[in-house]
């Protein structure tokens, strides 16, 4: 199991939107930076990711399951860029903030920490387990 965060402007494509789409999930297509796009291919079906809501909010809100491998983003003809699809598993009962997050030091090393701006990003067990545990939530799968 790998384990990712995802991140969008709740106002662009928020945790609640995810919701809605079920247990068919969504593409998490749009995304044109190689860091993330490569990020996706790695995935596997099972895989958790933290849902994060960037610009407004600033915090994560929920967790995501990959439920589709990475394949051509159908928002463009470009053949370079690809998504994965991903569903709602679960709230999280208390969203750590950014602000929580950097302030914590086993997270001085997080990719959400050092690289803000990637909005596909790896997150360790080690991680996954601390920010589970900041939200109130079981790290286990």
């Amino acid at each position: 199991m790998n384990y990712w965060l995802f991140k969008s402007e709740p106002s662009v494509f928020s945790f609640e939107k995810l919701k809605v789409s079920g247990k068919k999930g969504q593409e998490w297509d749009g995304v044109r930076n190689y860091a993330a796009r490569n990020n996706m291919r790695d995935m596997q079906i099972g895989d958790l990711g933290f849902f994060y809501h960037s610009n407004e909010g600033l915090n994560v809100v929920g967790i995501a399951e990959v439920c589709g491998l990475a394949h051509p983003d159908s928002t463009t003809d470009d053949p370079r860029w690809e998504c994965v699809d991903i569903r709602a598993v679960r709230d999280v009962p208390n969203p750590p903030t950014l602000a929580e997050i950097k302030a914590n030091p086993k997270l001085a090393e997080m990719a959400l920490v050092r690289l803000g701006r990637l909005s596909v990003q790896p997150v360790t067990p080690a991680e996954w387990a601390e920010v589970c545990r900041m939200g109130g939530l079981d790290p286990a799968p």
